[in-house]
């Protein structure tokens, strides 16, 4: 199938999608017929309750688990059906992650985590890419840690080692899960602006998974997940407006 003009400023997308574990009565449908368009240059949180698919969600966009039915999109390159290695080049090449649990390689630098994905690309940044991680460097404040191992850093410092080795490839687009989960608010906040601000200023596409109101307040736009379904897409809220919806759902469901 050719990539529709239409389709176009999406940096992932997945249409009617669904996804089942188990199988007979003891089946599990954790994704329902769900079609969404992540866009270009936007900050998208997904959310609702737990077990509402929206982790299954991010994992199949993102092309760490596959879909039951449906299809799906990175950019313009269809990978429902694409071969594991193909899928893995793919990855790493246009996809950065940021995860709860920093997940930093203990055994290298702040230098070492930041030039891992060219690393594992068995290459060396180019010149405009150093000065973009330079950049990175600079406006994550790491500048006097980049020979520190991540375990004399602190959690936020940490979580900012790993934001700058998931922007330093320039990926389409960026998933976050639960980001600030490990964080006090104060160095959560931090976290957030500094991924809304990567997303208005250099215009970089984030998905971010995440149950917290504050946290999703930060987007520009909204995913509400409810037992495998997208119930609500919605613009920038404030933290009440989104605990006021998700308390909705919850007296709904």
């Amino acid at each position: 199938m050719s990539f529709n003009h239409q389709e176009a400023g999406l940096v992932a997308r997945v249409s009617q999608l669904t996804k089942s574990y188990g199988s007979g009565s003891g089946s599990v449908t954790a994704l329902d017929d769900v079609s969404i368009g992540i866009r270009q240059g936007e900050f998208t949180a997904i959310m609702g309750p737990s077990g509402s698919g929206k982790s299954t969600l991010m994992h199949i966009m993102a092309g760490l688990d596959t879909a039951t039915t449906g299809r799906v999109w990175l950019g313009n390159t269809e990978i429902t059906e694409l071969a594991d290695g193909e899928l893995t080049v793919l990855r790493r090449r246009r996809v950065g992650f940021v995860f709860q649990a920093f997940n930093l390689v203990p055994t290298l630098d702040v230098s070492g985590n930041i030039l891992l994905p060219f690393e594992l690309d068995g290459r060396h940044p180019l010149s405009d890419e150093t000065d973009w991680i330079d950049r990175l460097i600079e406006s994550l404040g790491l500048g006097d840690r980049l020979a520190h191992r991540p375990h004399q850093l602190s959690g936020g410092q940490q979580q900012r080692v790993a934001i700058a080795r998931a922007l330093a490839t320039r990926p389409d687009l960026v998933f976050a899960d639960e980001p600030t989960g490990n964080l006090d608010s104060r160095t959560g906040r931090e976290v957030l602006s500094l991924l809304a601000a990567s997303s208005s200023e250099y215009g970089q596409s984030i998905a971010m998974v995440t149950h917290d109101p504050i946290a999703a307040s930060f987007a520009d736009r909204i995913l509400f997940l409810a037992d495998g379904r997208l119930v609500e897409d919605r613009g920038r809220s404030s933290a009440e407006e989104i605990s006021r919806f998700m308390l909705e759902m919850e007296r709904a469901s």
